[in-house]
C-alpha cells in the first residue's frame, strides 16, 4: 500500500505558497518532509525554510483536545450551552453590541463567512474584527477611497514584469521571501531593472536594491507628494487617463506642492540627501512600467491611509495602473488576511466587498442571507473593541486563532480588558498561549494540518487548504463551532451547513447576487458547484463571475473603477510624522517587525526547533554609537522602556539602524521569555480611518542591566525560573533549553531552588559534576542521575555563545557517560565536533564557523559556498547574509 499525497496552501505570509504533503498510513506514522507543488503559480514549487519545516509543527505536545469551562473538561454540548445562555443573555440584557468576535487572518475564508453571519445578521451586531486590522486595514481604506473598492491592481508577474520596483517599509527577504527570490530571480535576469527600498532600516531586502533610501520614521508620504508634483514639471502625466478616468487631481496635485515644494524641503521632511531623492525622482520619470510595492512600513502608522493614498495618486497621475508590470501593489501579512476581507471580516464591512456605507447593500445582504436581526451600522475596530471591553460595554468576546495578548498595543490594557470581560470564549488549536491563559471557555480547533477550506493570497488568488490529518481529541473546525452556537441561540435553519463546501457555495452565490459587474468581487461561477468540484479546485484569481472560469489575472485594464461614476478619485495628502517623536526621557524611535525564520507569535514555529537556530532570542538592535554610548555591549541584557512599559531584551549591535533608533522583533511571548512581548513598548495610537495601530512606532529609553550573571540551563523536564531576572526558552529536539540571567551573587541559590523542583528522583543515583575559574567568574555544575545528564548549568559574568546543541543531545544519550564524556559537558564540546557558529542557513543548518572556514579556504562566492556547504541552495532565504561573508575585493557570483 503506497502513501498518498495532497495539495494544499501553506499557512504562513501572504503570499500563499502551494504546498505538497505525503499522508502516513496512519497517525501513529512520521510525517515526511513537506516540499513546494510545482504546479502552483504562487509559488511554482518553492518553499521558504518555515515553510519547508511544516513537518516538524504537526506533531505538539500542547495541543488542546476537550472543550474547556473554567479550567476544567466538559463535553462540547456542556461548553456549546455555556456559550450561547451568555450571549443570548447579555444580548437580551444589553443589546446585540455587547457581544463581539475577533478573528484571525489564521482562520479560513468559510470559517469567517458563519462567524460574519452570525453576529451581523443573526445576533445584530458588527462587533466583528480581526487581527487583519494589525496589518492591513490602512491599505484597505487607501484602495476604496482611490477605487471605490477593495481591490488589489497588481499580481505577481507585475513584479517581475516591471522596470522600477518601489519596496516600501517591506523586508520582503525575511516576511515573503518566496515572492522575494521571484524578485530577485528577475533582478539577476534583468540586470537593468531598478529596485529601490524605502525603509528607516537596512535590511535583508536591500541586498538586491540599486538605492536602499533609509528616510526618517514614518515619513513616507512626502516622498509620494514630491514625485506627484515632480510627475508634472517631468510632463510625464498622463493627460488623457487623468481626464477620462479620474476625479480630484487638481485638488491633490496643489495641496502635493504645498506640502514638498522643493527637492530641499521634501528631502529635509524625510532625512535624505537630495541626490538620492532626485535619483529616484529620475527613475521614476523615465520608467512607465512601475510597481511600488508595499507594507507593514506603510499601514502601520497613525497615517498610513493618507500613505496609502500618497502612493495610488502618482500611479493614477501617471497612469500606471492596470497594466503589465505597473501599478500600487499592497501585500498581505497573513494567509487568509484577504479572505477576510472578501467575506466582511472587519468591523466596517458587511459580505462580499459590500460595507455599510454602500447604499443599498446593507438591505441586499440582508435579503440574501434571511437575516433577521441586521447590523445597521459599524462595529468596533480592535483597539476600541478592547478599550470597550474595559469601560464594561462588551461583555462577550470570541477569540478565535489569534493572541492579542503579544499582538496588539499596550499588552496591559488588553489585560485588563480580557480581565473585565464577563466571558472570553477563545478558540485556538494549542492550549497555553498568553491568551487562553485568559479564557473562561476554551473550544479545541483543528490546526492546519487539520483544516479544509479556501484561503486567499495577495493577490486575489483563491486555493484550497486541504485537510491533510484526522482531528486529534476532540478537536473540531471553527466553522462548526460557530454554527453548533448559532443553533444552540435559536438560528438553525441559517447553520445547518453539512459541510465547508456548502459554506463556500453559499459565500460565492452571495458574491454574485444582484451583482452585474457593480461590484469587484464576483465568484458566481463556483455558486453551484459540486463537492467533488471543491475539492479539486486550481488556485484561481477573482474576480470569477458566471462564463469566465479562467478568473481575472489584473484589475481595471478597462480604466473604470468601483466608484458610483467609475472613475477612480485622487485624494489630496498632507504628509505627517508620527503621533510621538523622541523627547529627552524618551530619546529613542522603536521600530519593530519580524525575523527571518519565525512566524507571529511562534504558536506553530515554536514547535519547529530548526527554526530557532537563526535566531534563539529575543533581540534590541543598537547603534554601536549609542550603545558605546550607554554602556551596553553585543548579547548583553537591555531594558527598553517607554511610558506603558518595559521589557528586557538581548543587545545585538548593528548599523543597519540608524543612531537613536532601534529595532526589535514581535515573536516571544510569555511562553517562551519572560519579560520580552514588545507590544507592552506600543502606545494605542491608530489611523483614523483605518483604525490601524502604529505599532511600528514607539518612544523608548534603553538601560544597560548591571550586576548580572549570564547562564546556560539544559534540563531533562522543563523548569520554572521564576528566580531569574530574565529567561527564555530555545525550543530544542531533546530536553529543554534556556538562556538565563540571573542577578549577581544568586547563581548558586537558583541552582539549588531549580533542582529542588525537579521530580523526586530519592530512589535514584545522582552525583554533581562541578567546575568554577575564580579568575573568570565561570562557573559550571551538571547533575548526573543513573549515569545520565539530567541538568546541566553554565554561569558566567559575560555574554557567551556556547555550542548549546551537542550539549542538549546529551540529554538523549542511553548509555553510561564516560570519563571523557563527563570532561566534555563541563568543557561545553568534545575536542572532535566542529562548532558550527551562529546559523546562517536554516535549511540545511550551516552555520558562522563554518562558512568562515569554508573561505579562508579558497571558496570566494555564494553560488561557490552553496556548491561546497549547500547554504542558500534550498530556500534562498539566506543569500543576503552570505554575502556579508565573502570578502569585499570578490567578484561575488550570486
Amino acid at each position: 500500500m503506497t502513501a498518498t499525497s495532497k495539495k494544499t496552501t501553506c499557512p504562513y505570509c501572504g503570499v500563499g505558497c502551494g504546498v505538497n504533503v505525503t499522508i502516513p498510513h496512519s497517525v501513529d506514522d512520521i510525517v515526511p518532509p513537506v516540499s513546494g507543488d510545482l504546479e502552483h503559480p504562487a509559488n511554482f514549487g518553492r518553499l521558504c525554510v518555515k515553510g519547508s519545516s511544516l513537518a516538524q509543527t504537526l506533531r505538539s505536545d500542547d495541543r488542546l483536545l476537550t472543550p474547556m469551562v473554567a479550567g476544567q473538561a466538559v463535553s462540547w454540548n456542556e461548553a456549546v450551552e455555556t456559550v450561547a445562555d451568555k450571549i443570548a443573555q447579555v444580548v437580551k440584557d444589553h443589546g446585540p453590541d455587547a457581544f463581539a468576535f475577533y478573528l484571525s487572518g489564521q482562520i479560513l475564508t468559510e470559517d469567517y463567512y458563519v462567524a460574519n453571519k452570525l453576529a451581523k445578521g443573526f445576533i445584530g451586531t458588527a462587533n466583528v474584527d480581526t487581527n487583519s486590522r494589525l496589518c492591513m486595514a490602512s491599505a484597505v481604506v487607501g484602495y476604496k477611497r482611490a477605487f471605490g473598492s477593495d481591490t488589489v491592481p497588481c499580481n505577481y508577474e507585475d513584479l517581475e514584469r516591471c522596470d522600477l520596483l518601489i519596496m516600501v517599509g517591506s523586508n520582503a527577504a525575511w516576511t515573503h521571501p518566496i515572492l522575494y527570490q521571484r524578485i530577485a530571480a528577475a533582478k539577476k535576469q534583468r540586470p537593468e531593472m531598478k529596485i529601490v527600498v524605502i525603509d528607516p532600516r537596512e535590511t535583508a531586502t536591500c541586498d538586491i536594491a540599486d538605492m536602499h533610501l533609509a528616510i526618517k520614521p514614518g515619513s513616507d508620504a512626502a516622498v509620494f507628494s514630491y514625485l506627484l508634483q515632480c510627475s508634472a514639471q517631468a510632463g510625464i502625466l498622463d493627460e488623457g487617463f487623468i481626464a477620462n478616468h479620474t476625479n480630484g487631481f487638481d485638488e491633490a496635485f496643489a495641496q502635493a506642492k504645498s506640502s514638498t515644494p522643493t527637492l530641499s524641503s521634501a528631502a529635509a521632511f524625510c532625512g535624505v540627501s537630495e541626490q538620492d531623492l532626485n535619483r529616484l525622482v529620475g527613475w521614476w520619470n523615465d520608467t512607465p512600467k512601475t510597481v511600488t510595492f508595499y507594507s507593514q512600513g506603510v499601514n502601520q502608522s497613525s497615517s498610513g491611509v493618507d500613505k496609502c493614498n500618497a502612493i495610488i495618486n502618482c500611479h493614477l497621475a501617471t497612469g500606471r495602473i492596470g497594466v503589465e508590470g505597473a501599478g500600487p501593489f499592497s501585500i498581505t501579512g497573513q494567509p487568509n488576511a484577504m479572505g477576510g476581507r472578501e467575506v466582511g471580516g472587519l468591523a466596517n464591512q458587511l459580505a462580499a466587498h459590500m460595507d455599510f456605507a454602500t447604499p443599498g447593500a446593507q438591505e441586499l445582504v440582508q435579503r440574501f442571507w434571511q437575516a433577521p436581526n441586521m447590523a445597521t451600522e459599524n462595529g468596533l475596530k480592535a483597539v476600541d473593541l478592547f478599550q470597550a471591553m474595559e469601560e464594561g460595554k462588551v461583555k462577550v468576546v470570541w477569540i478565535m486563532s489569534t493572541n492579542p495578548m503579544v499582538s496588539l498595543p499596550d499588552t496591559a490594557q488588553v489585560r485588563r480588558a480580557l480581565e473585565k470581560c464577563e466571558l472570553v470564549i477563545v478558540s485556538d488549536c494549542k492550549a497555553h498561549t498568553d491568551t487562553t491563559a485568559m479564557a473562561d471557555v476554551l473550544f479545541p480547533a483543528t490546526g492546519w494540518s487539520e483544516k479544509d477550506g479556501t484561503v486567499t493570497n495577495s493577490e486575489r488568488r483563491i486555493s484550497r487548504q486541504r485537510g491533510l490529518l484526522p482531528a486529534p481529541g476532540e478537536a473540531k473546525h471553527d466553522w462548526w463551532a460557530i454554527c453548533e452556537v448559532a443553533k444552540s441561540l435559536g438560528f438553525q435553519s441559517a447553520f445547518s451547513y453539512r459541510n465547508v463546501h456548502e459554506i463556500f457555495n453559499e459565500h460565492a452565490a452571495l458574491s454574485a447576487f444582484e451583482n452585474n459587474g457593480r461590484r469587484d468581487f464576483d465568484i458566481g461561477h463556483f455558486s453551484q458547484m459540486t463537492k467533488e468540484e471543491y475539492d479539486a479546485l486550481v488556485p484561481v484569481q477573482w474576480p470569477v463571475p458566471k462564463g469566465r472560469p479562467e478568473g481575472t489575472k489584473r484589475m481595471f485594464e478597462d480604466g473604470r473603477f468601483f466608484t458610483s461614476d467609475g472613475r477612480a478619485r485622487f485624494v489630496a495628502i498632507s504628509p505627517s510624522l508620527p503621533q510621538h517623536q523622541a523627547s529627552p526621557a524618551w530619546p529613542f524611535t522603536l521600530n519593530t517587525g519580524r525575523v527571518r525564520d519565525q512566524w507571529h507569535t511562534m504558536t506553530r514555529t515554536g514547535d519547529a526547533a530548526s527554526l530557532a537556530k537563526h535566531t534563539a532570542q529575543p533581540y534590541v538592535e543598537i547603534h554601536p554609537k549609542d550603545a558605546k554610548r550607554l554602556g551596553i555591549e553585543d548579547k548583553s541584557l537591555v531594558r527598553l522602556v517607554s511610558p506603558l512599559g518595559q521589557v528586557l531584551l538581548k543587545a545585538k549591535l548593528s548599523r543597519a539602524v540608524a543612531p537613536d533608533n532601534v529595532f526589535a522583533p514581535i515573536h516571544w511571548t510569555q511562553q517562551f521569555a519572560n519579560a520580552s512581548v514588545v507590544s507592552n513598548l506600543i502606545p494605542q495610537v491608530v489611523d483614523p480611518l483605518s483604525g490601524q495601530p502604529e505599532s511600528k512606532h514607539a518612544q523608548v529609553r534603553l538601560e544597560a542591566v548591571a550586576d548580572i550573571s549570564y547562564g546556560l540551563v539544559i534540563s531533562a523536564v522543563p523548569l520554572t525560573l521564576s528566580d531569574c531576572l530574565y529567561w527564555c526558552q530555545v525550543p530544542s529536539e531533546q530536553g529543554y533549553h534556556y538562556e538565563v540571567v540571573w542577578p549577581k551573587g544568586q547563581t548558586q541559590a537558583t541552582l539549588k531552588a531549580m533542582d529542588l523542583k525537579l521530580p523526586d528522583q530519592s530512589h535514584d543515583v545522582a552525583e554533581w559534576l562541578e567546575y568554577s575559574n575564580p579568575v573568570t567568574q565561570q562557573i559550571r555544575l551538571a547533575k548526573v542521575v543513573n549515569q545520565r545528564l539530567s541538568l546541566l548549568v553554565y554561569a558566567h559574568p559575560q555574554p557567551e555563545s556556547i555550542m548549546a546543541d551537542w550539549l542538549i543531545s546529551q540529554l538523549a544519550i542511553n548509555t553510561t557517560l564516560s570519563m571523557q564524556d563527563r570532561l566534555a559537558i563541563l568543557v561545553g564540546t568534545p575536542a572532535n565536533i566542529e562548532e558550527k557558529g551562529e546559523i546562517i542557513c536554516s535549511c540545511f543548518q550551516v552555520g558562522s564557523k563554518q562558512i568562515e572556514k569554508a573561505i579562508a579556504s579558497g571558496v570566494c562566492s555564494v553560488d561557490e559556498l552553496g556548491g561546497k556547504l549547500k547554504c542558500g541552495t534550498n530556500c534562498g532565504s539566506c543569500l543576503p547574509e552570505l554575502k556579508r561573508f565573502i570578502p569585499l575585493n570578490t567578484e561575488l557570483a550570486v
